[in-house]
This record gives C-alpha cells, structure tokens and sequence, in this order.
C-alpha cells in the first residue's frame, strides 16, 4: 500500500517546476507588455468623453468607470475647489482605491490591501508598497457646473501629455493644430 501511495503522487518536481516555469515566463512576457505600452494599465485614450456628475460640491467624490466598462476611477473635489480625478486600481497589486475625506486637511486615497496610501491632490505615493502614482483621469467642468472626464494620463504622466498621446493616436494633424508637438510625447510637460 505504501508503494501505491507514492506512486500516485499527484505533482512530481518535474511537474512542479514545469508549472513555476510557465508562470514565471508569462509574467515577465506580461510586465513587458505593459512596460512598453502594448498593453495599457489603464484604458487605450479611446473612450468619449464621459459626464460623472451633474455637480460636485467640495469635500465630495463620485466613483464611476472610465475610460472604459471595467476601469474604476473615481472624481474628487477638495475643500479649496479643485477638482481631480484618478484609477482607483492600487498600483501596487490592482486592489481598489478608497477615498477617505476625514484624513488630513484634503483627505486621502487608501488601499486597504497592504496599506498603500496616495495623495488626494496628486495621486503620489505618502506610505505603503505601492510603486507608482494612480493613474490620473483628466476631469473638466462645464459651464453649468458638470463633471467629465476627458481623458487620461499615465502614472508619472502631466495630464497635457497624456492628452495629447491620445489626441495623436486618434488625430495627429489635430494634435499639431492643438500644440501637442511642443509637449514631449507620453511625458511630463
């Protein structure tokens, strides 16, 4: 019986390192991907303009998708007015980001994940793992006081750059027209 045991082990080490192998390779093909841009952290530039809020009064924040279905992003206005939006997908492991208005003078956003705190203004890393800034989603308001989001700007990215990387993608004659050619593509102003 105990020859039958060992027989019928159900992952030899072969097995195992077969499995730890293929993992392994379709992390870094992965993580590759995304660092050269094939495969964006969040959304492609595509998406339309999109009106999260009728209004939004300061020291409020609204939740909505965007640029697409499944990227969750979120509009802050701080107590002085400004109005700023960001992927409220950590980026340290993709956790979900909240946002907690009663901490410090402007409130915080917080990964309860692994304790990654960002910055309510900027979208900066203040404490926790995570490596990057949230991904900003670049926020108007209309003349009646309504909140769209217009686009986005990677991690690091000023929204400027981030809209004209999409505005080229989509229509580089009128991103020349628009000034985008003085904006260093996909980098900060």
């Amino acid at each position: 019986m105990v020859d039958r045991i060992s027989a019928d082990s159900l992952t030899t080490r072969r097995d195992y390192l077969r499995i730890v192998a293929t993992v392994s390779g379709g992390l870094v093909v992965g993580s590759t991907m995304v660092a050269a841009g094939v495969l964006h952290r969040h959304g492609d530039g595509s998406a339309p303009p999109l009106r999260v809020a009728e209004k939004l009064p300061p020291g409020e924040a609204v939740a909505f998708n965007y640029p697409g279905e499944h990227d969750r992003a979120m509009a802050i206005r701080l107590a002085d007015g400004t109005l700023v939006g960001y992927s409220t997908v950590c980026t340290h492991l993709a956790c979900g980001v909240l946002w907690r208005k009663e901490r410090g003078t402007e409130g915080e956003l917080y990964c309860p994940c692994h304790e990654g705190v960002f910055s309510a203004r900027t979208g900066e890393v203040t404490a926790g793992p995570p490596p990057r800034p949230l991904p900003r989603v670049v926020m108007v308001e209309d003349g009646r006081g309504a909140v769209w989001a217009i686009g986005t700007a990677r991690s690091g990215e000023s929204d400027e750059s981030g809209l004209c990387r999409q505005l080229n993608d989509r229509d580089p004659d009128l991103a020349a027209r628009a000034g985008c050619n003085a904006i260093r593509r996909g980098g900060a102003s």
